[in-house]
């Protein structure tokens, strides 16, 4: 065995996210320089991503033209709500329990078997993958009298396929409309949701997907709505940007001021609302308002701050016990806000700064959504003319009272929704092509590959006047199925006359598998092969080359499982002193 007493070891977990503003001097080995496509793992390292998939196989129907953007996705009564051109439609949305072969009949009496059929018609159309079927009947978790191969060709489908109807029409007449805000809300026993344009009369929805507009011309055009202490509030009208208007309680449709209606005016454009501990925040394009109270007899409004606002409606979210925005220097949040008051406030995302600086200037949309089981935000920016491919966002996690951040690249967002069903976190983004995609599911984009990207700072180990000559990297790092990726080693700076090795491949084949109580099962059996290996091993990879500073990169290009970095241990031996 070759001697390795001289060897000098080095430690270090994946932690500390994105650091864009700070020198390799005074970063930590552990931090990123690239972090494209990876999340900030609340249980520790970096995470590859998860994809997206179609959520709804059919493409939301559009107007007068296909490049019609997306206004509105919303989840309510289990059923997806969307907004296209002149019209709102629903669909609903399963996912298969028993896969179907391509050689299953199906002529009227087949059965299609999902967890449930709840927002489901009684009767009419399903498509699977590309495949149309019809069905007359259903049960609590089955479609009966399945027809298939309506107009389409039968084909294999496994279990877990989405399973989709036809989007159906319930709302028309929608001219003009903007991307649209939503309040879900019960203020008499029944649920219900509002839905505002900018343009036309506010739009209520009941269980039955009744369609009813608001009457009141005062809230005509109104971009935001909130519902707080049973009152109905509209804002952000053209016409009257700085005032807000209530409804009468338990009432969203009433404004008869002997009732209980009524408004108020601020001295700036409002831009946003957002019921936020038992206070309304009325977010401003340069000032943020609180209104407390309880009724129109003790409403009351006090200044948050009267030196920054909010740049875009679809930005603010409730996170990690706080309110989070988008301010024109970065992220902030609400409650940061609060605490200090009418004086010179910093951002949450400092050590991304640039990626916001070169983003908030051009893009032409922004959206945002939280996923609450990780602690996590995530903003896309949308720039006109600008494909998939290229379109980026940025990544938030609260990780043990700090925030950690990375950067998404190929996911083009037109509008969000975020829902909890029985447990299960959903995440939903209508795109740019008019579908509704389901985001952490999956392995690649909708069918494109997902880029991960990772770097870590240039790593001298406290001094940069010796050279290392490397001799292994441990990597320590948790699969969850397969993976395929490179690990790449480059020395002084990425210098082109230093040392390029080849890529190292970063993959399971190596890990040893294990074997305990396996379970055996069929295409179509609800429980699936168990097999695999250690969850968190230890690769002992060797490599070559030598320099004064080293960086790790990890290059994901493929359409392989997600994967956790956890950390790594470099070894080298001390060189001569430059």
């Amino acid at each position: 065995m070759p001697d390795s007493s001289q060897s000098q070891p080095v430690a270090f977990n994946c932690e500390g996210g994105l650091v864009l503003n700070r020198s390799n001097f005074i970063m930590q080995p552990g931090e990123a320089l690239q972090l494209e496509n990876f999340e900030p793992d609340i249980s520790g390292g970096y995470r590859r991503i998860s994809g997206f998939r179609k959520y709804v196989n059919a493409v939301v129907p559009h107007t007068s033209s296909s490049s019609e953007s997306l206004l509105m996705i919303a989840n309510f009564d289990n059923k997806v709500l969307a907004a296209r051109g002149e019209k709102i439609f629903s669909s609903a949305s399963a996912e298969l329990s028993i896969a179907i072969a391509a050689d299953t009949s199906m002529t009227g009496s087949g059965t299609i078997t999902v967890p449930s059929t709840l927002g489901f018609s009684s009767s009419g159309t399903l498509q699977i993958n590309s495949e149309i079927f019809t069905y007359t009947g259903k049960t609590s978790t089955t479609f009966t009298g399945v027809t298939r191969a309506v107009s389409s060709t039968a084909a294999a489908h496994s279990k877990l396929d989405v399973v989709s109807e036809s989007w159906t029409v319930r709302d028309t007449g929608r001219t003009s409309a903007a991307k649209y805000h939503f309040e879900r809300y019960n203020f008499d026993g029944n649920e219900k949701i509002v839905c505002v344009d900018g343009v036309n009369a506010p739009v209520i929805f009941n269980t039955s997907m009744t369609a009813a507009d608001v009457s009141d011309s005062s809230v005509a055009g109104a971009t935001v709505v909130a519902a707080y202490r049973n009152h109905m509030f509209y804002g952000g009208k053209s016409t009257t940007p700085q005032e807000v208007v209530f409804s009468e309680p338990f009432d969203e449709d009433g404004f008869n001021s002997g009732q209980g209606a009524g408004s108020i005016k601020v001295d700036d454009t409002v831009v946003a609302l957002k019921v936020f501990r038992d206070s309304l925040f009325i977010f401003c394009e340069s000032r943020i308002f609180k209104l407390t109270g309880s009724s129109s007899s003790d409403f009351s409004v006090q200044p948050v701050t009267r030196n920054i606002g909010c740049i875009n409606s679809f930005t603010v979210q409730e996170f990690a016990g706080d309110l989070i925005f988008l301010g024109p220097d970065g992220l902030r949040t609400v409650a940061a806000t609060a605490r200090i008051g009418d004086t010179e406030l910093g951002t949450i995302s400092k050590n991304i700064q640039t990626v916001f600086d070169e983003n908030i200037s051009d893009a032409g949309s922004f959206d945002s959504v939280v996923i609450p089981d990780k602690t996590q935000y995530r903003i896309f920016f949308t720039k006109d003319g600008q494909g998939q491919t290229l379109s980026k966002g940025a990544i938030c996690v609260l990780k043990k009272e700090a925030f950690e951040f990375s950067e998404t690249r190929g996911i083009q967002v037109a509008c969000t929704d975020t829902f909890v069903e029985s447990g299960d976190v959903i995440v939903l983004h209508g795109d740019t092509t008019g579908f509704i995609q389901r985001q952490e599911s999956g392995n690649d984009f909708d069918g494109t590959a997902i880029l991960g990207r990772y770097r870590s700072p240039d790593m001298s180990f406290g001094d940069s006047g010796i050279r290392k000559h490397m001799q292994r990297v441990i990597i320590n790092y948790k699969p969850e199925a397969d993976i395929d990726a490179d690990l790449i080693l480059r020395y002084d700076n990425e210098d082109t006359d230093s040392a390029r090795p080849a890529n190292y491949p970063l993959d399971t084949a190596n890990v040893a598998a294990q074997y305990g109580s396996a379970t055996y099962s069929t295409q179509g059996s609800a429980t699936q092969f168990v097999y695999g290996g250690p969850t968190q091993p230890l690769v002992r990879q060797p490599v070559e080359g030598s320099g004064f500073s080293v960086a790790l990169k990890v290059e994901d290009g493929g359409t392989t499982a997600p994967y956790s970095l956890k950390g790594f241990q470099l070894e080298y031996q001390l060189g001569a002193r430059r």
